[in-house]
């Protein structure tokens, strides 16, 4: 066996220092050829050490975290053969990631990009006790506007929770879910805002497990899509005398409760029709515009937890069948019976926020959708009618309705277009329909 110095291998022509990551073999321990000594970082990738040969690691010269120069001396080896030390390594470690990555999902991120004072700054840090970040991780986070608060919550898939640049790469591929957390006060002598507030005291309600899952739906639809919120108004005299008319009569028929949703699903699905580039959804470069048309609609349970059970096919459905599904899928949540197919496969969701008095709302997309409708109260309204013997102030029932739209599917003349067509579909409501 021969004592030997390992220095720190070339990893290219323009690399002059590499940033010890960490040691995969400790002090003492034996190893077998190809075994990884070590990984070392630099601005350009990160690298896994081999062994050249068996042998035992004798010492370290350096320490996780230290930045060494190319050719240093890092360690001393007992091994079985001489080796050449100094032959370049390649870049292995990105091909082996992404055989071997699996990334979880984090909880919560912040949005604070990393300080501007921080340009240029290659050197390894941590941004807390438990996370380091490289070189080639940060030079990725810099590209992306990435904050360190944020990448500290990436989940990482190298040694001991490490973040890899696969790790970076995924999250990104996944459209950053969740943006939005506290700040970490200071990265390596940089001053980072913080952004910890003053919660105060009071009754601490633990979220529920349902109420979890909407909160990391809501940030990451909003840190997803940028959303843009269209509005009109709606006049639905005609529509709303119609039902007060003809909805015993419905009941007595149908044995159903005519209610407001199934006539605004009915003009939301025919308005899609007109405009089927609204019934789509974003995957990477591609806008996949959807053969069915599924209303979802955001329903409150007792809890105070909001679920969106899903009338499929709503544009082949006549009136009753409608009302039927509504109703249906309205009681099995208000009792918990909800299944699971009963929740999947919207194409687009409504949101009656009238409901609860509102006068209009500006909904979160429900992802993967491209929009989201909220209906506002039917409210009377002394209007300004245009009769053909003049001008004409009477009691009219308005509504708003407000469009939530991605901008990255939908632009303002489609997203305009859709909704105003929604509203001439209530406004245009035949008096004479029969059921």
């Amino acid at each position: 066996m021969n004592k030997t110095e390992f220095k720190m291998p070339k990893m290219g022509e323009s690399i002059a220092e590499g940033t010890i990551i960490n040691w995969m073999i400790n002090e003492g321990d034996s190893f077998e050829e190809g075994d990884i000594l070590l990984e070392v970082a630099t601005d350009k990738v990160d690298n896994e050490v081999p062994a050249p040969a068996s042998g035992k690691m004798l010492e370290h010269k350096f320490k996780a975290k230290d930045i060494v120069p190319i050719g240093e001396v890092i360690a001393v080896l007992e091994i079985s053969e001489n080796k050449n030390f100094e032959k370049p390594i390649s870049k292995s470690s990105e091909k082996k990631e992404k055989a071997k990555t699996s990334v979880s999902t984090p909880n919560s991120i912040s949005s604070v990009v990393p300080p501007s004072g921080a340009r240029g700054l290659s050197k390894s840090f941590k941004v807390n006790e438990n996370v380091f970040i490289s070189p080639l991780v940060d030079n990725i986070a810099r590209k992306n506007h990435i904050s360190y608060e944020e990448l500290a919550r990436i989940s990482g898939t190298g040694k001991d929770g490490r973040l890899r640049k696969s790790d970076v790469s995924y999250y990104l591929e996944n459209g950053r879910p969740f943006q939005f957390a506290q700040a970490v006060p200071e990265v390596s002598g940089f001053q980072i805002p913080d952004l910890k507030f003053d919660k105060g005291k009071g009754k601490i309600v633990e979220m529920d497990r349902m109420r979890q899952m909407i909160a990391d739906h809501m940030v990451f639809s909003a840190s997803t899509a940028p959303h843009v919120t269209a509005y009109v108004e709606a006049d639905l005299t005609d529509m709303v005398n119609w039902r007060n008319k003809n909805k015993a009569a419905f009941q007595k028929k149908y044995n159903e409760k005519l209610t407001f949703t199934p006539l605004f699903i009915e003009c939301v699905a025919k308005a899609i029709t007109d405009f089927p580039m609204i019934n789509s959804t974003l995957d990477g470069t591609n806008i996949i515009v959807k053969d069915e048309i599924n209303i979802g609609m955001a329903t409150a349970l007792p809890s105070g937890n909001l679920i969106v059970p899903v009338v499929k096919n709503a544009d082949k459905m006549n009136l009753k069948e409608l009302a039927e599904s509504t109703n249906e899928l309205v009681g099995k949540a208000r009792d918990n019976k909800l299944k699971a197919d009963d929740t999947k496969g919207s194409t687009f969701t409504i949101s009656n926020v009238g409901t609860f008095g509102s006068l209009m709302g500006t909904p979160i997309i429900n992802q993967p959708e491209a929009a989201i409708l909220a209906t506002g109260i039917i409210k009377k309204r002394a209007e300004v009618m245009e009769r053909k013997d003049g001008d004409t102030i009477e009691i009219r029932q308005m509504m708003y309705l407000s469009l939530s739209f991605d901008h990255r599917i939908v632009d303002g003349y489609l997203a305009g277009s859709f909704l105003r067509r929604i509203a001439d579909y209530m406004e245009q409501f035949d008096m004479e329909r029969t059921f």
